[in-house]
């Protein structure tokens, strides 16, 4: 007893005797000249950048915004990483955000800037613009009482005031044919869905065709509603079209492929540093067993897009048909930051089932990693398979024993090269400068009337092709400043006439009148249905 007694009196002793001896060496063997303090000693921190941070914040000659070199810093060090892993400022994660998400806040139009005008093409239907009476062809030449035409607003300013929290109020004044007064309407913002099947529709009496733009969170049900259109008019083989497609959410892509495997088969497995070995296998629930399918891919097509293409090929179940698919093959897991930012962070890669891992190299740094797309045209890929060589250590097989390729992207099961045979530097000039869609769209205004009779594709390009749209169109392309050109124009003609007629009938039936005009030139698709025919006889 008598010795803890002792022990209790001695140890605050001793505690405050090294206290002091701490205060004295710190003041005479790191003091400053003059016998200061020296305040720029580091003491220790969480780490050497929050170390370096409070320095320069501290003691640095001149006032210094710390999130703003936060802001820089982070992006420089995510560089050295994966060209994947990415840092979302705070300002930009709602728009981020909104294509993963499905909808977002508006007035519910699309919308173009014709003479500088703002034009409606088309209204959503059920969204807040068809509520209140907008129709397609007005020009929105206000909002909130601020004139926006004539003022070389960009596209871009028009859409963030018409965008907004939804529930909000904004006011627009339009000016409707052939009035000449402005029309005022308050429209209340609301929630706006973003779509990511762009469409479906029968190619002919077995086939169905369904485009899908990104994988989002409502793209399984989009799916789902597309295939059973399909389903209800004796679709028997499908053909799904991911090319431009650069992905989205891993889920989403493991949904759409449940939908066409039988039970067991292995759709992709996942792996990481930090993350076990994951294998996802269809459950057997899928809608599609039976259906036939085809895949069309192309150098734009990425991750999730290549998930789905990947499951397709390996387990033998239909035909990928294009050209070979962008090359990602990591995981990425969106992080909040604690200041409304956000980081997505590489976690894993992924594999198809025979094991392939489809990513291309990245050791380079993220400006070569993105030139080879440009590397590929200019290697001649595009144009034909034979320039495509793969490495034999990445060489895999298909359930069925077929020689598959990792390390760069999902090579098709049957290539098909870029069609440059209509392109001309004439056809290039006109579609660089927009030269059809605006003449579209003033054909469209000018006729919307008679056109909004027709409510097909097939009816539409029926009554086009009676109208002498070609000639029109070439004396409009020369009030615009693009010299004719006639051996050019003879050998772009054929894409020319079809690109005015699917444009115009977009302007009237959205998608579902583009599409099935614009694909009468489309080799890729094409083939596609060539091979899916095939597979039904």
């Amino acid at each position: 007893m008598q010795s803890n007694t002792r022990k209790q009196i001695f140890m605050p002793f001793l505690f405050g005797l090294l206290v002091a001896l701490g205060v004295f060496i710190g003041r005479n063997f790191f003091s400053a000249p003059g016998g200061k303090s020296n305040s720029l000693m580091i003491y220790p921190q969480a780490n050497k950048l929050d170390a370096l941070m409070n320095l320069i914040e501290e003691e640095y000659v001149d006032t210094v915004d710390r999130m703003a070199i936060e802001e820089r810093i982070i992006p420089e060090i995510l560089k050295d990483l994966d060209p994947h892993s990415v840092y979302i400022p705070a300002k930009d994660l709602n728009k981020v955000n909104e294509e993963l998400q499905g909808n977002f806040g508006g007035i519910g139009v699309q919308f173009s800037m014709q003479n500088d005008t703002v034009m409606v093409i088309q209204v959503i239907q059920g969204g807040p613009s068809e509520k209140v009476g907008i129709l397609p062809g007005d020009r929105i030449v206000a909002v909130d009482d601020s004139i926006i035409a004539g003022k070389g607003i960009a596209t871009d300013d028009v859409m963030k005031k018409l965008r907004g929290e939804m529930g909000t109020d904004v006011k627009v004044g339009v000016l409707r044919r052939p009035n000449k007064d402005l029309i005022d309407f308050n429209i209340t913002r609301g929630s706006i869905p973003l779509y990511s099947v762009d469409v479906s529709y029968m190619v002919n009496e077995t086939t169905g065709y369904i485009k899908v733009d990104r994988f989002a969170q409502n793209t399984y049900q989009e799916f789902l509603t597309a295939l059973a259109k399909l389903k209800a008019n004796n679709c028997q083989q499908v053909i799904i079209d991911f090319r431009g497609n650069s992905g989205g959410l891993l889920d989403v892509a493991i949904r759409l492929c449940n939908e066409f495997l039988p039970a067991k088969d292995l759709i992709v497995y996942t792996e990481g540093k930090s993350q076990k070995r994951q294998n996802v296998h269809a459950n057997g629930a899928g809608t599609c067993q039976d259906t036939k399918v085809v895949v069309l891919i192309d150098e734009f097509s990425a991750s999730a897009s290549e998930i789905f293409a990947g499951a397709i090929q390996d387990n033998d179940r239909g035909l990928v048909i294009g050209r070979r698919s962008f090359g990602k093959g990591l995981v990425q897991q969106q992080i909040p930051l604690p200041d409304g930012s956000a980081l997505r962070l590489t976690v894993a890669r992924y594999h198809t089932p025979s094991g392939r891992c489809i990513q291309k190299p990245y050791e380079n740094g993220v400006d070569e990693y993105y030139e080879d797309i440009y590397n590929r045209l200019e290697h001649g890929e595009f144009y034909n398979a034979d320039s495509i060589s793969f490495d034999d250590d990445l060489k895999y097989t298909t359930k069925n024993g077929r020689t598959v390729y990792g390390g760069g992207g999902i090579m098709p099961d049957i290539f098909v090269p870029r069609d440059t045979s209509m392109i001309t530097n004439y056809f290039v000039h006109l579609r660089m400068n927009g030269i059809m869609y605006r003449y579209a769209l003033q054909y469209t205004d000018n006729n919307r009337q008679k056109l909004e009779q027709f409510t097909t594709a097939e009816a539409m390009k029926e009554y086009l092709d009676k109208q002498n749209l070609l000639a029109d169109f070439l004396r409009f392309a020369k009030d615009k400043g693009v010299a004719f050109k006639q051996d050019e124009y003879n050998t772009s003609k054929a894409q020319i006439d079809i690109e005015l007629k699917a444009y115009i009938a977009r302007n009237i039936l959205d998608n579902e009148g583009f599409y099935p005009i614009f694909h009468e030139v489309d080799d890729v698709f094409q083939r596609a249905v060539e091979e899916a025919s095939n597979m039904g006889s």
